[in-house]
């Protein structure tokens, strides 16, 4: 009776073993039958190692930076744009309506930067750039309602934010960072 057993299960455990290596998603497995019991042990080999580079990798990171610095600078470039017309509309010489439609680009290339995947050692210069740009809309809103206390408020976080960055970039880059001279007005000659 254990030969049936055994003969009705061994074509049983031998088709499941088939089965599961035939699996897309599942490791190739091997059925190994014992002699003495009426199951199947099925060993899986481990999937091969992928050769996805590690994007935090020394060797990878400065290609990671400037995925992301690509939308800063593209932000940076709308923004002083946005800038000058903004003050064309301080000196009265374009409509409000001009600043109103370089806002939507603006918002577009955020909502870019946002959406894209950053590895997780980029963090904080992602934190810092989405920080900046929401600074900038908001002085920009608040420049178009006619908050100047709020417009303040936004351009000196928006500097702050930009700063933030900068210096998150050139730690990341390995760029030395210093100080710009302060020339003061002893210090210039006079002809």
């Amino acid at each position: 009776m254990t030969i049936k057993k055994h003969h009705v299960t061994i074509p049983l455990l031998l088709s499941l073993a088939i089965l599961l290596s035939a699996c897309g998603n599942t490791p190739p497995a091997t059925a190994i039958l014992t002699p003495d019991t009426q199951y199947v042990v099925v060993t899986a080999t481990p999937p091969p190692a992928t050769n996805t580079p590690d994007p935090c990798a020394p060797e990878n990171i400065e290609a990671e930076v400037h995925k992301i610095h690509a939308y800063m600078r593209e932000f940076d470039d709308a923004s002083t744009l946005a800038g000058s017309v903004m003050q064309g509309v301080s000196k009265g010489q374009m409509p409000m309506s001009e600043l109103s439609n370089a806002i939507p680009n603006l918002q577009r290339i955020r909502r870019d930067a946002e959406n894209q995947q950053t590895p997780a050692c980029l963090a904080n210069l992602k934190t810092f750039q989405i920080s900046h740009m929401n600074a900038v809309l908001n002085s920009l809103n608040a420049f178009l309602a006619g908050n100047q206390e709020a417009f303040d408020r936004s351009v000196v976080a928006a500097r702050d934010q930009h700063d933030r960055y900068a210096l998150e970039l050139a730690r990341l880059l390995g760029i030395t960072v210093e100080p710009a001279a302060v020339v003061t007005p002893e210090q210039t000659s006079t002809p």
